[in-house]
């Protein structure tokens, strides 16, 4: 390569796609609205299988290439099976891979090479709350922290601006951190 060559930067994200989706959308915005969905099965005591397989996007049914399926349960601490990860901490692999997946996608876009990246992300949660045994405890986690360690061909303050941009651009962080609508009903 000669000093004048730009490297090529392959972080696995097809930006110019995604450009020209977001274009696409912005010109056509009623194809923008997506439903995702999942469907989840008890299976015996805690333990439950969610299933993601189809969603409505670009006005039309969509289906994944893959039926996806995930496990929960509670611990055997919790006197459960331990079949599979909790739902809380399924929560957390889900903000840390959206964020991970914005900055891949970031970088890209800004021509930074990634070598690695890797998102830690704790949930503070006092149990108390879903056990009933405190009504002044929240069901919720009290915080989350999600700490990165990337590597990559960017600068400490470049690295911060691709992990911010990330967060802006994030639907499971704004889903955590902003109050959203959910119901909830039988048949």
């Amino acid at each position: 390569m000669t000093s004048t060559e730009t490297p090529t930067v392959d972080n696995g994200v097809n930006v110019g796609a995604l450009l020209d989706a977001r274009k696409a959308l912005a010109d056509a915005p009623e194809a923008a609205q997506f439903q995702w969905r999942a469907e989840t099965e008890w299976i015996k005591g805690t333990h439950s299988r969610g299933t993601v397989r189809t969603f409505r996007g670009l006005g039309a049914e969509q289906e994944h290439v893959s039926t996806f399926t995930f496990d929960a349960d509670h611990p055997e601490q919790f006197a459960a099976e331990d079949q599979g990860a909790t739902p809380v901490e399924i929560v957390l692999v889900g903000l840390g891979a959206c964020l991970t997946a914005g900055i891949a996608s970031v970088a890209q876009l800004r021509n930074i090479q990634l070598r690695s990246v890797k998102a830690t992300v704790t949930g503070e949660h006092d149990i108390l709350g879903i056990l009933g045994g405190d009504p002044e405890v929240p069901n919720r986690f009290t915080s989350i922290k999600v700490h990165f360690d990337v590597d990559a061909d960017a600068t400490p303050d470049e690295i911060a601006a691709l992990v911010a941009q990330s967060q802006k651009r994030s639907a499971v962080y704004d889903t955590l951190t902003n109050p959203v609508p959910v119901s909830v009903d039988v048949n």
